[in-house]
């Protein structure tokens, strides 16, 4: 499981840092909701009892 939680903290650096050097605000729109994307994968990784076989 942690190395799905690496995998996306190092996409969302990524992806932090493409934003600040984004050229257009279709580029930006984009970026942001990936970075929404894999905030809800973390936030949904990290719950209690996601880590529970069911």
């Amino acid at each position: 499981m942690s190395t799905v939680i690496e995998n996306l903290l190092l996409r969302k650096q990524k992806l932090v840092e493409q934003l600040a050097k984004a050229p257009s605000v279709e580029d930006r729109d984009k970026i942001e909701h990936q970075l929404e994307q894999i905030s809800t994968a973390l936030d949904f990784l990290d719950r209690p009892g996601s880590k529970e076989p069911r």
